[in-house]
């Protein structure tokens, strides 16, 4: 799952970014509206982290910008302590949760995990698929109740097919929601890792389509 967090404050993005980046997600940043919203035109995201106090182009200008271009991305605002006008008019504006600073990084991971699970169908914190079980809270992969120990990027491309249980997922797009911007992408990876969770999880849940890409779905 790939995230953008634009954020104009270097301490607090860099603190959002390490977190996010050891819950398995990729991330970018952007310190300013005008950055963020150029990223969040031209790259796929599974949920953005939108401050609304931005240099440039302010965080209700970038999401209006976003809304009016169709793009329906999991947006979640941060607002300043007690500001309800901003929050009203955040949702008004299209996002889909709000957190006032200063706030408790858990809750914020809980409500990026659940933004980014509710948007691709799933009710649970859990994805069942075969014996294979991932627990979206503790990053945790279990097969018929045995924990799994996998690497980052193993995760990230787990968790990936996993939330899009039952659809084909091409290389180019896991490969988009695998990898941040600034990381060094190489298609060939994607099929090592693919390989590598085969061999792990010892289940045939992950499917090759031929020509079209990969499938999670039941063995």
């Amino acid at each position: 799952m790939r995230v953008l967090v634009v954020e104009d404050t270097p301490e607090l993005a860099r603190q959002l970014k390490q977190r996010l980046e050891g819950e398995g997600y990729a991330v970018d940043t952007a310190a300013d509206g005008e950055e963020g919203r150029f990223l969040g035109e031209t790259e796929p995201y599974d949920a953005v982290i939108l401050d609304l106090g931005l240099p440039k182009v302010d965080g209700l200008t970038v999401l209006r910008s976003w809304r009016r271009a169709g793009m329906a991305v999991p947006v979640l605002i941060l607002t300043a302590r007690d500001a309800w006008n901003e929050k009203v008019q955040g949702i008004d504006a299209g996002a889909d949760d709000y957190l006032a600073k200063p706030f408790s990084m858990e809750e914020l991971l809980a409500r990026v995990r659940a933004l980014i699970r509710r948007a691709k169908g799933h009710a649970t914190a859990e994805i069942a698929c075969g014996g294979v079980v991932l627990d979206t809270r503790t990053g945790r992969v279990t097969v018929d109740g045995e924990p799994i120990e996998l690497t980052a990027f193993e995760y990230r491309v787990l968790s990936y097919l996993m939330h899009r249980k039952g659809q084909v997922v091409s290389r180019t797009e896991l490969i988009e929601h695998v990898y941040a911007q600034d990381f060094d992408r190489d298609s060939n990876t994607i099929e090592v890792f693919v390989g590598r969770l085969r061999r792990k999880l010892g289940t045939d849940i992950i499917k090759t389509v031929r020509g079209l890409g990969y499938r999670a779905d039941e063995p």
